[in-house]
């Protein structure tokens, strides 16, 4: 692909995976965090050190001015914006009563307002050349609404959909494509302290096919969307999950 993405969250984890694969496919990749830089000159590297183009860039998607400057690094560098993946959030296990106004708004910022920001500045640029593609990742929490005590983070999961269908209505004349992708549980590094109410094993033991997921997988669902083979897939969610909810 002659294209350019910008994947937020991608020094680690799922953001990682879904950056090296884009770079497998020829795409030119901005890569994003804002707190460990040695992460993100990581992955760059990875993919510089196998002949891919990368540029690696700190921002915090949470503050506007940040993801403009943000895309407009992508577009200099590369000549274009033509895939965004929309990849960070924070989980707080929070109970309801207990989430105080700065916890609600610290949770959207970060989860859902960033899509927004991100898109309203990379879409211009995909609107000159008739195509673009938009992947938001939510989660499943957004859509089972399963797990207990993260109303914050189950609104914000939600919302990202709701936008990405949004945005395919308005921009498919344009030739851009908005979609979600929905990881169920996936192997991956995190706080286990926000998580202790779902014990690893009882999530396998509910899942067809007995194993959490690998960050590849997601990755593989990326690639898909940001492809000319994802071009007619529009206002969709591609929930990947091993069949542990089925809609």
């Amino acid at each position: 692909m002659n294209r350019t993405a910008i994947v937020t969250g991608s020094g680690r984890n799922i953001g990682r995976a879904i950056a090296l694969a884009l770079a497998a496919q020829g795409v030119s990749v901005v890569v994003n965090g804002h707190r460990d830089r040695a992460a993100v000159d990581a992955v760059a590297k990875e993919i510089t050190d196998a002949d891919g183009r990368a540029l690696p860039v700190m921002a915090d998607v949470s503050k506007h001015d940040e993801v403009a400057a943000l895309v407009q690094a992508a577009a200099d560098a590369f000549g274009s914006v033509d895939i965004v993946v929309s990849n960070v959030g924070v989980r707080r296990m929070q109970p309801f009563l207990d989430i105080s106004v700065a916890d609600w708004d610290a949770v959207l910022a970060t989860n859902l307002t960033p899509a927004f920001y991100l898109a309203r500045n990379a879409i211009p640029h995909m609107q000159k050349r008739k195509w673009g593609r938009l992947i938001l990742i939510s989660g499943f929490d957004g859509f089972w609404g399963q797990v207990t005590q993260r109303a914050h983070n189950i609104t914000a999961k939600a919302g990202l959909h709701g936008l990405a269908k949004a945005l395919a209505r308005e921009f498919g004349p344009d030739g851009i494509t908005a979609n979600t992708v929905a990881p169920g549980a996936i192997d991956t590094v995190r706080d286990q302290s926000q998580y202790k109410h779902q014990p690893k094993e009882k999530i396998v033991a509910e899942i067809p096919l007995g194993r959490f997921g690998h960050v590849n997988e997601i990755a593989a669902a990326c690639t898909f969307l940001a492809g000319d083979g994802g071009g007619f897939t529009s206002g969709q969610v591609i929930h990947v999950n091993g069949g542990h909810y089925m809609y």
